[in-house]
């Protein structure tokens, strides 16, 4: 039996939306895993003092000797390690049990260049064997200028969603809906008028918290009253999504993990994230500044159909296992 390692994207962060993200990880990797034995580390906050590293205890040993060690999903990739707080909390002195990295459906967050420093802590940190899992092609293109084997394959969060599955999303209103804000983005006109049109057309209208914060800026709001709060944990969330309900709102991945338990989900696009990952897989959006039209949206036949490159994803997961994500029968069940 041998030592896997799965670098934790959710550990320290303050967004649910990296709980589903690794939620998914752990599905998508069970096939791969499943007769290793998975240790786990956190990337937000930094995993090894330098001094540990240093002395080189039994302790590192065992993560720098795992047989592979795969990092999962978020928007994790920056373009400045001496950032005062990077998404992957390491630097040059305590990278090294972590030499070898994979990624796993990958982001990048903004900018294009990479500086000096960064490329060369990455070209230490990440496999030169086995090629990357990005997300999107920028994230590709990125990888690929600095040296590295890269393949787009999408969130992992998408990858339950092949055509058959999709097939059994329904494509016609429910009663209740399930909806999200984000309260680093605000728009305080068309928010509510995103609860009016929600409160006009479903009997009952939930909310959950997927950021702190965005409860606050849900309080700030009109027509309130009646809504029903859902707690900011995942186990919430799935409990609402087994009622017969739609979910609509601007958080990208709680709409995808609505999408996975099989419920007819709207995202309201708000940014360049969102806007790519709609154009690119065909997911159901609608601008916020056109949030005026979302009555004949949601009264409207909605079909689901994601534009998944399965292929590419099949590509990276045979570089581990025989058996591929379309060979797996998901359409049948519901996935977390």
């Amino acid at each position: 039996m041998d030592n896997v390692l799965l670098l934790d994207t959710s550990v320290g962060s303050l967004n649910k939306g990296d709980d589903i993200i690794m939620k998914c990880v752990r599905y998508h990797l069970s096939k791969i895993v499943q007769d290793d034995y998975l240790l786990t580390l956190p990337t937000h906050v930094s995993p090894f003092h330098w001094y540990q590293v240093a002395r080189n205890s039994n302790r590192v040993k065992i993560y720098s000797e795992a047989k592979y060690k795969f990092v999962g999903g978020s928007n994790l990739l920056t373009m400045d390690m001496l950032t005062h707080f990077p998404q992957w909390n390491i630097n040059i002195f305590n990278y090294r049990p972590l030499k070898g990295s994979i990624l796993l459906g990958v982001g990048a967050g903004k900018g294009n260049k990479v500086n000096g420093y960064t490329k060369m802590l990455y070209k230490k940190l990440l496999s030169n064997e086995f090629v990357h899992s990005v997300r999107d092609e920028r994230t590709k293109e990125i990888m690929q200028s600095m040296g590295f084997k890269a393949i787009n394959t999408g969130c992992a969060t998408l990858w339950t969603l092949t055509p058959d599955f999709c097939s059994k999303i329904p494509t016609n209103k429910a009663k209740s809906v399930v909806f999200t804000l984000t309260h680093h983005t605000k728009d305080l006109i068309n928010d509510q008028l995103l609860i009016d049109t929600l409160n006009n057309n479903y009997e009952i209208v939930y909310f959950w918290v997927q950021d702190k914060e965005d409860l606050s800026y849900f309080n700030s709001l009109r027509n309130i009253r009646k809504i029903k709060i859902v707690s900011p944990t995942l186990e919430a969330f799935e409990n609402v999504l087994a009622m017969d309900i739609d979910y609509i709102g601007t958080r990208l991945h709680g709409g995808i993990f609505a999408m996975r338990h099989k419920k007819r989900s709207i995202i309201i696009e708000i940014d360049e994230r969102a806007r790519g990952m709609s154009a690119t897989y065909n997911l159901n959006q609608i601008k916020r500044e056109n949030i005026k039209n979302l009555d004949a949206m949601i009264n409207s036949n909605v079909v689901t159909n994601v534009n998944l490159d399965f292929e590419s994803i099949n590509t990276w997961v045979s570089q581990f296992t025989n058996e591929d994500i379309l060979r797996t029968d998901l359409s049948a069940r519901v996935i977390g």
